[in-house]
């Protein structure tokens, strides 16, 4: 057989040298989606990986967020307001499940389907005075 038997991937091992001369380039102001095509790199993370290793951390992406006074408080004023509304949230549905269970108490004790009849009047039958 001239071809593959077995279905196991294929791993590809770097040298360090070639990691190196790859760091290089990065440094000298390629970009690393420009040398990860050149040199058909797999995937972004190994060049990741291998600045990580060499310590070249300062090429690295970084997220850096700028806000002013203003921005703060209105990201405060806003947060306050989520947990504010997430209260308010709980409370209604804590009355919703008392409601809820209400219902149900008053269907037994009328036997009645609330939830089907409702807006019906009660029957003379179902008054809770003959009880």
């Amino acid at each position: 057989m001239s071809g593959r038997t077995d279905c196991r991937p294929i791993t590809t091992r770097y040298s360090e040298a070639f990691k190196l001369k790859i760091i290089r380039e990065i440094e000298a102001g390629s970009s690393q989606a420009e040398v990860q095509k050149k040199y058909d790199i797999p995937t972004n993370s190994t060049i990741f990986h291998w600045l990580k290793k060499y310590g070249k951390h300062h090429l690295l992406s970084k997220v850096v967020r700028v806000e002013d006074a203003s921005e703060r408080n209105r990201i405060k004023r806003l947060e306050e307001e989520k947990t504010q509304l997430e209260k308010a949230l709980a409370q209604t549905q804590i009355k919703l499940l008392a409601m809820e269970s209400l219902v149900e108490v008053a269907e037994e004790y009328y036997k009645a389907d609330f939830k089907k009849n409702f807006g019906h009047k009660l029957s003379a039958e179902h008054s809770p005075d003959e009880s």
